[in-house]
């Protein structure tokens, strides 16, 4: 009897567990019909998503903007429905979306519409393209043009000061039309007679403050503006350009928009840090992001006076503006100026120019009140500063102010670029917690002729020391500094990991990131170093669907491969953008 008992009961439980089983089945198939279809999901790819919890899937599903689901491709095929768009990645990698957490983005744009001297190996080889521009213009009209760099070029032109060349030959082949070429850096320009005379230029003309006419050694100007100086050949142009009507200014101005969203969307860039913007074009940034013509989310700093500042900053602050397409809570300030070009205010003479420490190009009284204004209105401050001067008096700023506000956390304070730090300093970065926004392919671009200009004991101590900000705790945001450099991601990114120059050789190598930390510089911690970590740099379920697919898995193949990648496919808010 007992025996019999114990058979039922056995029997009774296989049959509830069945039961269990079935309605649990029942339960997730339910489940599985109730999921709304995904509008797009790409499956079957080496996905790297930046999030611990889950960083490598092969697939993603998307509703809207968003992420709604990543997995392996068996969990997300229950997301694709009559209507989903549907791409098989075939293996290639997906990452986050790549955002440039510094560049200049009109001046980006603008670079596309003038001379692009970034591959000129001569002084004469500039010479000729600006000859050839003045053929096809009107008299009187400028001849613009950018990227040239001295210590690019084969041969020292002769004569120069501080291998800069004369303006005769330039003057020469355009004397009808005024010629303004700006430096790689921006931070010098060169330019013709025409142009010296529109601006007033003379022997006796004075150095602005914070700035240079570079003269011969009988004090006549040769053609070279450096910092601040370059401000009375641009004012001079501008002056021209305020001739063209409102409407065509505005039409140019959007024009260079245009020309850079196509550019970062060609190189998988889908947000962009705008490092130093008016308000007049954040006003247009508004008006095309309305319109749906600005495809790249920007972050964008202010760039507007002291005083404008203490009447309007309150009214300038704008936070995730038409889905997240611009964002304003920042104010930029420049501290000094480029390495290249002598500018950076150095504590101690360049070993190339002994009686120069570079140049201060804006006054430190001065950024002390840009900080009050930004703690107190909850404003981020991003200070360019290069050299070890600059970075030192930007850390005391900062540390002045933090001390000054106890009570105020989380600022987030950025120094723009940080090249050149005294060993003292380093530390300072994780301390107080001031980010370090970086560029990776200003280290192999510069390097060849960094010792030149500080000497082997300061380049090795403090030049583009990437590990050692990290070991301080420092957060380093990567970007390209466009159009100073092209804004093409993978050559910062391949700089950053290899820091291999041109020639082969390698520059502090022990300096270098590992893959997975140049990968976050150049997407979570663009988004952290914008207070946006919540929706971009990194691959999850509620984020935004911004998302760059690439030819190669670049972390893992080869380190020589790298720079062979191409962008497959930029991706911005679920909607697919650029295709290759």
């Amino acid at each position: 009897m007992v025996k019999k008992g114990f058979k039922i009961l056995v029997q009774l439980i296989i049959i509830f567990l069945y039961l269990i089983i079935g309605i649990s089945f029942l339960a997730s198939q339910a489940c599985q019909r109730k999921v709304e279809p995904a509008d797009l999901v790409l499956m079957n790819g080496q996905i790297v998503t930046l999030n611990e919890a889950q960083p490598q899937v092969e697939a993603i599903a998307v509703k809207g903007d968003r992420i709604i689901s990543l997995g392996p491709n068996k969990s997300i095929r229950r997301y694709i429905g009559d209507k989903t768009q549907v791409i098989d990645l075939g293996g290639k990698l997906a990452i986050p979306g790549f955002i440039d957490s510094h560049g200049h983005f009109i001046n980006l744009g603008e670079s596309k519409m003038i001379l692009d001297l970034t591959k000129a190996k001569s002084w004469e080889e500039i010479v000729a393209m600006v000859a050839e521009a003045a053929k096809n213009v009107k008299p009187g009209e400028w001849i613009v043009g950018r990227g040239w760099h001295q210590e690019k070029w084969l041969k020292t032109p002769e004569p120069n000061v501080a291998g800069l060349p004369f303006h005769h030959e330039l003057s020469r082949v355009s004397p009808n039309n005024p010629v303004l070429l700006t430096h790689a850096s921006g931070h010098s320009c060169l330019t013709n007679a025409k142009a010296m005379e529109l601006a007033g230029i003379k022997p006796t003309t004075k150095d602005p403050e914070g700035g240079q006419i570079v003269r011969d050694s009988q004090g006549n100007p040769i053609g070279a503006f450096i910092e601040t100086a370059q401000g009375l050949i641009r004012r001079a142009m501008s002056a021209s350009l305020a001739q063209l009507t409102a409407e065509e200014r505005e039409a140019r101005l959007i024009r260079a928009i245009v020309m850079a969203s196509q550019e970062c969307l060609a190189k998988g860039v889908t947000s962009f840090h705008d490092a130093g913007t008016s308000w007049r074009t954040i006003e247009i940034y508004k008006k095309l992001a309305d319109e749906g013509r600005l495809p790249v989310r920007l972050y964008v700093m202010l760039n507007e006076s002291n005083e404008i500042l203490k009447e309007k900053l309150s009214a300038y602050r704008l936070i995730g503006y038409a889905d997240n397409h611009v964002t304003v809570r920042a104010i930029k300030r420049v501290f000094d100026g480029a390495l290249g070009a002598h500018g950076a205010w150095l504590l101690e003479p360049y070993a190339d120019l002994p009686t120069s420490v570079g140049l201060n190009t804006y006054p430190p009284e001065a950024l002390r009140e840009t900080a009050r204004l930004a703690i107190e209105n909850d404003f981020q401050l991003c200070v360019h500063a290069i050299g070890d001067r600059a970075n030192q008096e930007t850390l005391n700023i900062f540390e002045e102010a933090f001390k000054a506000f106890p009570e105020k956390k989380d600022l987030r304070w950025r120094i723009e670029h940080a090249q050149h730090l005294h060993p003292l300093d380093i530390p300072r970065f994780g301390q107080l917690r001031v980010i370090a926004s970086m560029q990776g392919i200003h280290c192999t671009s510069d390097g060849p002729w960094v010792i030149k200009r500080l000497g082997e004991k300061r380049a090795e101590e403090g030049a583009y020391v990437w590990r050692k900000l990290l070991k301080s705790g420092a957060i380093i945001c990567n970007g390209t500094d466009a159009p100073v450099e092209d804004v093409d991601p993978i050559n910062c990114f391949y700089a950053s990991v290899t820091r291999r120059l041109a020639d082969g050789t390698l520059f502090y190598p022990e300096q270098k990131m590992t893959r997975e930390e140049a990968l976050r510089s150049y997407t979570l911690n663009g988004a952290y170093a914008s207070f946006q970590e919540n929706l971009l740099g990194s691959l999850e379920a509620g984020k935004l669907a911004d998302i760059t697919v690439l030819s190669q898995n670049i972390m893992t193949i080869p380190e020589e491969e790298i720079p062979k990648t191409q962008v497959v496919m930029t991706i911005v808010g679920g909607k697919i953008l650029y295709q290759r």
